[in-house]
């Protein structure tokens, strides 16, 4: 059989990729030149294709081993792996890490160093920095009027009050521009994450409802944010590998963790996309598995990747052109 070379592999681009797999109860392995994974049913194996050059990422649940080849082919394709609990949450790895997702990167030693280079020549300057996670959840609140207000998802039947959605955009725009520091704008951002969790409970009627700490949540829709959100925590690890950019660099959350960008980059998307879909999943009585099929469906339709990592592009750029230059050592 005629093997695959790693160029052709990476003829998709990440920001075009399709696919997000989560996996339980199986194991991953290269069979006929092929990544599968294999399944046991009774005294029968099946044996289930991975488009790797279409995927953007994999989180390994409950049940699941992966074998040193099919984490070659991976590692070929670009393909970030992750290591989670049942139904993706919580995720851990033995990998040296205090951030939920430890991600198995990809090695390559020839990715560009463009954006990297621009994160860090802003990322030491405190203002800059708050510049930059101003700019972060500025186009996070564009995002989610975006996609609240857009056909697709009103033909879900998330029929969001535009006018409150609005008013809702219009006040945390402003908080955002006039918060004096990380701190202040941190607050923000936490009154921010609560209020459209009350809109979308109030457009879909899904009664009381309270935010619990993450594995703690007993209700549906508590357990499907959970699990929505370490896939966007995917989605997000993606583009910063993709871009080079280091997950310890965040610019707004923990700058002590090795992994906060991944949070800062994931909530460009979470609420767009991932709220309003946990909601619609817990009124409809969704499974865990048909509302990540729903998900992945919504950010792939939604384009969350692409979005992902042209803000980063965008705020790495803008910053680093408000950076003085560097000094010239005599």
């Amino acid at each position: 059989m005629e093997s695959i070379r790693t160029t052709d592999l990476k003829t998709i681009l990440h920001s075009k990729r399709a696919n997000l797999y989560y996996l339980e109860h199986c194991r991953v392995l290269v069979k006929g030149g092929r990544v599968e994974y294999v399944t046991d049913a009774g005294k029968k194996s099946l044996y289930w294709n991975i488009p790797i050059a279409n995927t953007t990422s994999i989180l390994l649940g409950t049940g699941t081993s992966v074998t040193q080849a099919a984490m070659r082919e991976l590692a070929k394709a670009g393909v970030l792996v992750g290591f989670c609990g049942g139904g993706g949450t919580p995720l851990f790895s033995a990998n040296e890490t205090d951030v939920e997702v430890a991600w198995m990167s990809p090695q390559s030693e020839y990715r560009p160093t463009e954006y990297l280079q621009a994160w860090v020549r802003f990322w030491f300057d405190d203002a800059l920095r708050l510049a930059a996670a101003k700019q972060l959840q500025t186009k996070r609140l564009e995002r989610l009027q975006q996609a609240w207000t857009a056909q697709p998802l009103r033909e879900t039947g998330f029929s969001v009050d535009v006018d409150r959605l609005q008013a809702l955009v219009r006040q945390a725009v402003d908080q955002i521009a006039h918060a004096p520091d990380s701190t202040a704008l941190l607050t923000v951002e936490a009154r921010l994450t609560k209020a459209p969790f009350k809109l979308a409970v109030d457009t879909v009627g899904y009664g009381e409802f309270t935010r619990a700490k993450r594995g703690s949540g007993t209700d549906a829709a508590n357990r499907f944010l959970d699990h929505g959100n370490y896939l966007g925590y995917g989605l997000g690890a993606t583009a910063t590998w993709v871009l080079g950019l280091p997950h310890g660099l965040a610019v707004l959350h923990c700058k002590t963790r090795r992994g906060a960008l991944v949070f800062d980059a994931a909530d460009l998307i979470k609420d767009a996309v991932i709220l309003p879909q946990a909601f619609l999943s817990a009124m409809r009585g969704d499974d865990e598995q048909q509302f990540r099929r729903q998900c992945i469906e919504a950010l792939t339709r939604d384009e969350s990747v692409d979005f992902i990592i042209d803000a980063l592009k965008a705020i790495a750029i803008e910053t680093a052109a408000r950076a003085k230059p560097p000094a010239v050592l005599p």
